[in-house]
């Protein structure tokens, strides 16, 4: 059966509520398999169709019980929502006939229909600090909803995700027998002058100062979704890898993908800037959201988080490169060698403004 039919014969199983027009494609996503669901109504409805990757996510059914229990509390949230506030739009499941939350092929694959968010935008970079500010607090506003779910019921769906000492533990056993590595000793080297990175958000973990919360795990720019006539967000997406961890590494992440307004794939690495403007826009509307449960630790962290981040991408990347590009698609030989440059010259920039990021940083406490 083809890979068209697959999708439709398993969007035949969801309780759309009208009968399917056309189920096809839908994107680019690396992970998931995407299909946009047309439903056959005045207008047209669509939805979301996808099936999960097995072998990213080992245990399928822990992602839809992590999305159940989360779309439930915002659900309880918002009922109690003064109409001021605007809470984010999570993009609900659709039932099964069988009223379950999923559909299960004949390949015991994990299929799921998601509402589809209508009259929205994603952007390929920030265009001005309104945007930054916005994104910040959609950020801030949905780990404070998350800071109220029962976090020791979610389940862990990406183990190892964000745990840095352990990329690099990979890193040193794959350049140790690499005969790419060579080709990377400027790379590296600068992995090599600072390992001593890698543990310090562990660190504050291991220590008690920095206490395990429900996380986002993937606060990229393109997974939150604009307003289609304005600059305020209204949903944040891609929830499969909202587990326990460190909101710090949330908050780096962003900063890492919003900031840096040359994007993952520079044509020339040493043009990569990380933009202090955007910073301090996403920071400020952060912690406003999020203030309410944010301690001292947390602010002595953000910078080592800022500065963290694409510093393990890079380090992902590089690995990867070393090892023959097994984890991350790429267009040509050396992709991934050149991801790890940009975002290792990210890391520069950051250490560069490190002064005045802990000062935007301060002066929010």
């Amino acid at each position: 059966m083809s890979a068209a039919a697959q999708a439709r014969e398993a969007a035949s199983e969801f309780n759309f509520g009208a009968p399917l027009r056309e189920v096809r494609a839908h994107g680019c996503g690396l992970i998931n398999d995407t299909y946009l669901v047309t439903l056959d109504t005045t207008p047209p409805r669509r939805a979301i169709l996808q099936r999960i990757n097995s072998k990213v996510f080992p245990q399928p059914q822990h992602i839809m019980q992590n999305l159940r229990m989360l779309l439930d509390h915002a659900q309880r949230t918002t009922n109690k929502t003064s109409p001021p506030d605007t809470p984010l739009r999570l993009p609900n499941l659709y039932r099964a006939h069988d009223r379950r939350d999923f559909v299960l092929d004949a390949d015991g694959n994990y299929w799921r229909a998601l509402h589809y968010i209508e009259d929205t935008r994603a952007l390929d970079y920030l265009a001005n600090p309104a945007q930054a500010h916005n994104i910040g607090s959609a950020l801030g506003g949905f780990h404070a909803l998350l800071n109220e779910l029962p976090m020791h019921h979610l389940h862990t769906t990406l183990p190892g995700f964000h745990i840095t000492p352990n990329y690099l533990a990979r890193f040193d056993q794959v350049s140790a027998r690499s005969p790419s590595a060579a080709d990377a000793a400027a790379a590296c080297d600068f992995v090599a002058a600072r390992r001593a990175l890698t543990t310090r958000l562990e660190h504050g973990k291991s220590s008690g100062a920095l206490p395990l919360r429900a996380t986002h795990g993937d606060p990229k720019l393109d997974n939150f979704l604009f307003d289609a006539q304005s600059d305020r967000v209204v949903s944040l997406i891609d929830l499969d890898t909202v587990q326990p961890g460190l909101i710090h590494y949330d908050l780096g992440d962003c900063l890492r993908s919003c900031c840096n307004r040359t994007g993952e794939s520079a044509r020339d690495p040493e043009t990569t800037q990380f933009d202090l403007e955007l910073c301090s826009a996403i920071l400020r509307g952060y912690v406003e959201a999020a203030g309410g449960f944010l301690t001292a630790p947390d602010f002595d962290f953000m910078y080592d988080a800022i500065r963290l981040i694409p510093f393990e991408l890079g380090l992902r990347f590089l690995t990867d490169h070393l090892e023959g590009d097994v984890y991350f698609k790429t267009q040509s030989p050396g992709q991934n060698l050149h991801r790890a440059r940009v975002q290792f010259q990210l890391t520069t920039r950051i250490e560069q403004n490190e002064t005045a990021i802990r000062g935007m940083i301060a002066g929010l406490r």
